[in-house]
């Protein structure tokens, strides 16, 4: 067995066995920790398919700012989640058929892949010594589909600006920060000098 057998055989049981744990802990920070585990070992295996961009992707998106934020929502927001698991058994039936159907396709489509894949030529291409994988996405995405990928960015600045709009609660009599008051101040305006005697104070 090669070494990279068995960093993909390695990498593939830590993934599966983190995403289990990340519905079975009755912790959610445990399950949101062993979500970014799952991320790390699924980026490992990424780049063991010559998939770098994927990979970094999932570092650096998903690790980097998904799992975080999810990691610190979870730890701010005050959750009975003793509450939350009271109708858990009601639900496992349908949840249980769910799963089965689920598993069920992901087989049949992993035997038509290993049938058919190769014949119809839907292996994944590797980089070339001309090109790497990463300079190949970017020439296809910033030439063929530039306005796609423009258009997706201006989507997602709507929905950031939309966001922001209707979270944002302007509330009475809280001081603000001015800063053309505070460039445009003067020192005349800001200080004052008082000549004061010895052994007195300042009478107000």
């Amino acid at each position: 067995m090669t070494l990279m057998a068995i960093a993909f055989y390695i990498m593939a049981l830590i993934t599966v066995a983190s995403g289990f744990l990340v519905i079975t802990a009755k912790n959610p920070v445990h399950s949101v920790l062993f979500l970014i585990l799952a991320f790390f070992s699924a980026a490992g295996l990424f780049v063991l398919l010559g998939a770098e961009f994927l990979a970094m992707l999932l570092v650096v998106v998903y690790v980097g700012a998904v799992a975080v934020l999810f990691l610190f929502v979870v730890m701010m927001l005050d959750v009975d989640f003793s509450k939350l698991r009271q109708g858990f058994a009601n639900y496992l039936p349908i949840g249980g058929v769910v799963a089965l159907l689920l598993m069920t396709e992901l087989i049949m489509i992993s035997f038509a892949v290993a049938d058919r894949g190769a014949a119809a030529g839907n292996e994944p291409q590797a980089f070339t010594a001309d090109a790497t994988n990463i300079e190949t996405i970017g020439r296809v995405l910033y030439t063929d589909y530039v306005y796609l990928f423009q258009a997706a960015g201006f989507v997602l600045l709507v929905a950031m600006i939309g966001a922001i709009v209707l979270t944002l609660k302007h509330r009475t009599n809280v001081k603000r920060q001015d800063i053309s008051k505070q460039v445009g101040r003067q020192r005349k305006n800001a200080v004052a000098i008082v000549k004061v005697k010895t052994g007195e104070g300042i009478k107000e």
